[in-house]
């Protein structure tokens, strides 16, 4: 089967890798412009192959359905896409288009789905490859797998130990019922559909006198990017790598109860968060380390 990939970073390269193991010619590459000096993983492992590669700031320009028609693909597989793709252009392969999400659909439509299960307190997730259309993340189910998340999950760590590899390769297995004629187009239900907005700033911030399961959650769903963060004398201070710590703390919410070796610990309604790593503004680091540079104490009183 001929495949337009459709995607960016190693999630996409790996796709490629799949399919060409399983014998599909890839027709071209659409990624998004470079964005540093180091070219994306999959551009560079289309161009190591000699396969087309095509890079536009829109997808919504003529060029990006020049080279959608261009591919004269069987199929065009979205792995891993950030750019909004234009419902015609998702029409033109022979087979039209499935995408890659990661979320059991239709909860968690949107860009920052792993983000919201872990700040809504998920113990479960999962990936769902679908047939797109006009809508965000609402088309027909082609295939899904669950998974667990871990009780000290951060969205980089559930999607780089289980949602990556697993995602790729239940991509891997819809293009084979594709492949095979089997593939399902079965209808989402709209009356358990959830969407969440990209998760910024404007959701990152810490407030102590909520539940401290609530702080660990939204510490973790924010990380690695945005970066929850608290206060300091004005300035603010971004939490990583957040752990529950159990038992009633005698402490105000907010007030930093511990510091050492593995990590700065804050008390909140009901429990304390002790979080490995922080960042003030410059790189990350050991919370320890930065907090003596912040100046931050036993007694210490955030947000």
């Amino acid at each position: 089967m001929r495949v337009l990939l459709v995607g960016q970073a190693a999630f996409a390269e790996q796709v490629l890798r799949g399919l060409e193991e399983a014998g599909d010619v890839i027709g071209a590459v659409v990624c998004p412009p470079d964005a540093g000096p180091k070219p994306d993983p999959l551009k560079a492992a289309a161009v190591d192959r000699g396969i087309p590669v095509h890079q536009f700031r829109s997808l919504k320009l003529p060029d990006a359905r020049r080279a959608f028609e261009a591919a004269a693909a069987d199929l065009a597989v979205l792995a891993y896409v950030t750019q909004i793709v234009p419902e015609p252009l998702l029409a033109i392969p022979r087979l039209t288009s499935i995408c890659f999400h990661p979320s059991l659909l239709p909860r968690y439509r949107g860009g920052s789905a792993i983000a919201w299960q872990l700040i809504r307190g998920e113990t479960r997730t999962g990936v769902t490859v679908f047939w797109p259309d006009a809508g965000i993340d609402t088309g027909p189910i082609l295939l899904q797998r669950d998974a667990v998340i871990g009780p000290d999950d951060t969205a980089g760590t559930l999607y780089y130990r289980t949602l990556f590899p697993l995602g790729v390769q239940v991509v891997l297995d819809a293009v084979a019922l594709v492949r095979a004629g089997r593939a399902p187009r079965l209808l989402q239900d709209e009356t358990q559909a959830s969407y969440d907005p990209l998760c910024t700033d404007a959701h990152a911030a810490i407030d102590w006198t909520h539940p401290a399961s609530e702080a660990h959650n939204l510490i973790r769903g924010c990380d690695p990017q945005p970066g929850a963060y608290t206060t300091w004398r004005g300035s603010r201070v971004r939490l990583y790598e957040p752990h529950r710590v159990g038992g009633a703390v005698d402490a105000a919410p907010g007030t930093v109860t511990a510091i050492g070796a593995e990590g700065i610990t804050i008390a909140a309604a009901g429990g304390g968060v002790r979080c490995a790593r922080s960042r003030d503004g410059g790189q990350k680091g050991p919370a320890a380390d930065i907090a003596r540079a912040l100046g931050l104490e036993p007694g210490s009183r955030l947000g």
